[in-house]
Formats: structure tokens, C-alpha cells, sequence
């Protein structure tokens, strides 16, 4: 599984024109799910992200977690993140899981996310073509894979 967490002020997804769901300050989470992901990953991630400290504190150092923050976290699918390119000019998709799959773990992701405390925890809409609108907070980005 590889995760781009975005630090964000706010952000709000839209599938065409319907809002699908929104949150405040937080995490965005782009997952992308490969072929070999099990619930482990989903457990080692859910609890890495909820914990990793990425914000600043009273005294600005980044030391506050998105927990220790009361903060938010989006979760989109984001298949594309699995994308091979070292040869050719195409990208090859093959490395990501089967849809069912990919949706199944991408959802449990969102779930241990919550149980691990986070209590407002949106989703995006899985297979769909998205829009989101954010206002990025750095822009400080991280990717992470297990």
C-alpha cells in the first residue's frame, strides 16, 4: 500500500457537482492499493498515520499528531499511485489490487483510522473521477508504503 498524506486547512470532494464529503484541518490520505496488501498493512498504516507526528505545536516544532490535534482525515482511492513506468511512455496499472479488493482494504483503512481514534474520518468516492477542493498546509507531503 503507498499513502501520500497531504497536511490540509480544508477540503472538500465533489464526484461532477454533488459534494461527496468534506473535513477541517487535517490529513488527506491518497491510497493507492497494490495487488500484495493485506489487513496487516491496513493495521501498521492505520496506526502509523493516526500517530506520526506532522504538526506544530504551542512551541512550532512539528510535534503533534492528527490525534493530538482533534484533527480530520479524508481517505481517497487513488489506484494510480501504483503506477509502473520504467519502461515505455504508458503507465502499467498491473501492480494494483483487483477493484474489489483495492475498495475492501481502502475502507478498512478508513475504519482503523477511526477506531485508532480520529473522529471525523470522510472517504472518497472508489473508481470515481474526483474533484477536490483544498487549501494544502505547507504543502507538506509525505509518502509512506508498507
Amino acid at each position: 500500500m503507498k499513502i501520500v498524506a497531504q497536511k490540509t486547512h480544508g477540503c472538500k470532494l465533489y464526484v461532477g457537482e454533488e459534494l461527496i464529503s468534506k473535513i477541517g484541518s487535517g490529513l488527506i490520505l491518497f491510497v493507492g492499493v497494490h495487488k500484495d496488501d493485506t489487513m496487516e498493512c491496513v493495521d501498521y498504516l492505520a496506526r502509523k498515520l493516526t500517530h506520526m507526528r506532522l504538526f506544530k505545536d504551542e512551541n512550532g516544532k512539528i510535534n503533534k499528531s492528527v490525534l493530538d490535534m482533534d484533527g480530520d482525515v479524508m481517505v481517497v482511492s487513488n489506484f494510480t499511485l501504483n503506477a509502473e513506468i520504467s519502461s515505455g511512455t504508458r503507465p502499467s496499472f498491473s501492480n494494483s489490487a483487483d477493484p474489489k479488493t483495492a475498495n475492501a482494504l481502502y475502507l478498512a483503512l478508513a475504519d482503523k483510522i477511526r477506531e485508532n481514534g480520529i473522529n471525523n474520518v470522510a472517504i472518497g468516492a472508489f473508481g470515481e473521477h474526483m474533484h477536490l477542493d483544498t487549501t494544502l498546509d505547507g504543502p507538506f507531503n509525505i509518502v509512506i508504503e508498507r
